[in-house]
């Protein structure tokens, strides 16, 4: 376990009012060693972008779902994971094409989970007020890693870019 990961409390609570959230994923994803999988609503942080870049070109598994209509409604989603060398996987919510898959959380190492009502975006890093709550409970570890490989399952693989075909 990373010494970052080692260092922290059994439940901790971030808010944007008085720290950077970004940078709190990021320092998470950066001391990362063996996984990290995240699934979010909306994808446009640079900054959180190149740390799972990083992870990744360093050896790290990443995994992302992010939701289908956020992805496909944005492009600056598109083209950061157009980048991106990690597999990704595109999600609906429970009622297909009219739902969204709203989760906000990132498994790192098996060991830490950061979920709350951050979205990976420039405004919720900038302009909104969020929180992150840092959760090492193994239950409640498990139960999200199980959430996640359900969605990646039920996941889509993202379309080939126009350049690709």
């Amino acid at each position: 376990m990373p010494s970052l990961i080692k260092e922290l409390d059994p439940v901790e609570a971030v808010f944007s009012r008085t720290d950077s959230l970004a940078e709190v994923v990021e320092n998470l994803i950066r001391s990362a060693t063996f996984s990290v999988h995240a699934a979010v609503y909306r994808f446009n942080s640079q900054r959180i972008a190149r740390a799972l870049g990083g992870a990744h070109r360093k050896g790290t598994k990443v995994r992302l779902v992010i939701d289908k209509s956020r992805y496909g409604g944005s492009q600056a989603a598109q083209k950061l994971l157009a980048k991106a060398a990690y597999p990704f996987r595109l999600a609906l919510g429970r009622g297909g094409k009219t739902s969204k898959m709203h989760h906000k959380f990132v498994v790192v190492d098996e060991c830490v989970v950061l979920t709350g009502s951050y979205n990976w975006t420039y405004a919720s890093e900038e302009k909104n007020y969020e929180s992150l709550l840092i959760l090492t409970e193994p239950v409640l570890i498990e139960a999200h890693l199980r959430e996640f490989h359900e969605l990646w399952a039920d996941g889509a693989e993202p379309p080939l870019p126009a350049n690709a075909r």
